[in-house]
């Protein structure tokens, strides 16, 4: 039975990562974000939340974009990966079997295994606790076209979808999965 707590209740799970990946002066990091959102569509605005003490939250601040990567669940020990790794002592793209190619409005990463990512220049960041939130303008959209329906829904036959569910734990939507459709009246 539910009942009131003084002890913090974070269920925000199960839900997308966005690896987001970042470049400075030379310098490049990817790391999995699971708090993360479109925040509007004209203009197309996405939003996450990095904190101060991680490697990549310096990368976005100083060059002031960053990218935002989805990848399949095939690739889920990366996904995991890419937080259990120092991005300062180690080239995580290495380490992980990350192949990427530079972006073509800013010089973050795209990985090349992401069905979907954007590029985003930063337009307004905020401190909320411990955590920025860094919001960005979409300067450009990637989508392999085969991962999607003509409606642009997922294709499950296509691809899996991983889903977090906490505490390094992982599920996914693919085409065992139930779907309820409503029709649009």
């Amino acid at each position: 039975m539910r009942k009131p707590t003084k002890v913090t209740v974070m269920h925000s799970y199960p839900g997308l990562v966005a690896l987001v990946t970042a470049y400075n002066e030379g310098k490049q990091n990817i790391m999995a974000a699971g708090w993360h959102s479109y925040i509007s569509i004209d203009p197309p605005i996405y939003g996450v939340a990095i904190g101060k003490e991680r490697y990549t939250y310096g990368l976005v601040n100083e060059s002031g974009s960053f990218s935002i990567n989805f990848l399949p669940y095939e690739k889920v020990a990366s996904i995991q990966g890419t937080g259990n790794i120092s991005g300062i002592a180690h080239d995580k793209f290495d380490s992980l079997g990350l192949l990427y190619e530079k972006g073509i409005t800013i010089q973050a990463p795209i990985l090349v295994d992401a069905y979907v990512a954007y590029e985003c220049k930063v337009i307004d960041r905020n401190t909320y606790g411990d955590h920025d939130w860094f919001v960005g303008e979409i300067t450009q959209f990637y989508r392999d076209d085969t991962k999607f329906l003509d409606n642009g829904l997922p294709n499950l036959e296509e691809i899996n979808i991983p889903l977090y569910l906490g505490r390094s734990s992982y599920s996914r939507i693919d085409n065992k999965s139930e779907v309820e459709i409503f029709l649009e009246e």
